[in-house]
């Protein structure tokens, strides 16, 4: 698939709004990302809010600098995945256990319940749930600092 030729604005209500080659314009669409651990920036759908997709980003560099923007701004308010760049301590290698870690959005602690709740991805990424249901992404375990991976290595 290739990119749609299309544009980006938003509405008054901060709603986003796409214009396509034919003139058609569609208001409220979201994107939504087809691999969002695995390649986050390439092949990414633009839906309403039925479901219906009205556009396809191939690649984020296809668009403009502003429709880039848009839909970067938008990703980031719907999505909240914490990326950990360090797991300080964890309170005990039997679970359930309290961990402390560093990640893109600041240091947190989350009680990490049972052994199904850290989740292998591909080949390196990791995606760990904690007891709120919140997803913390490890995006490569062996690219980690050496401490975090002794712990990973007790639990994997």
């Amino acid at each position: 698939m290739s990119t749609t030729k299309f544009e980006l604005s938003r509405n008054a209500f901060g709603k986003l709004i796409l214009t396509n080659e034919a003139g058609e314009v569609f208001e409220g669409v979201s994107p939504v990302r087809a691999f969002p651990i695995q390649s986050p920036l390439i092949s990414i759908s633009m839906v309403l809010t039925d479901g219906r997709e009205v556009a396809w980003i191939d690649q984020l560099d296809d668009l403009s600098e502003e429709s880039r923007i848009l839909v970067l701004e938008e990703l980031e308010g719907r999505e909240f995945m914490p990326e950990i760049s360090r797991i300080d301590s964890v309170t005990s290698f039997a679970l359930p256990c309290t961990w402390k870690v560093s990640t893109d959005r600041g240091e947190t602690e989350f009680v990490l319940k049972g052994d199904e709740d850290i989740r292998r991805i591909g080949r390196a990424s990791l995606l760990i749930t904690d007891n709120h249901g919140i997803q913390f992404l490890i995006r490569d375990m062996f690219e980690i600092d050496r401490h975090s991976r002794k712990i990973l290595d007790r639990f994997l």
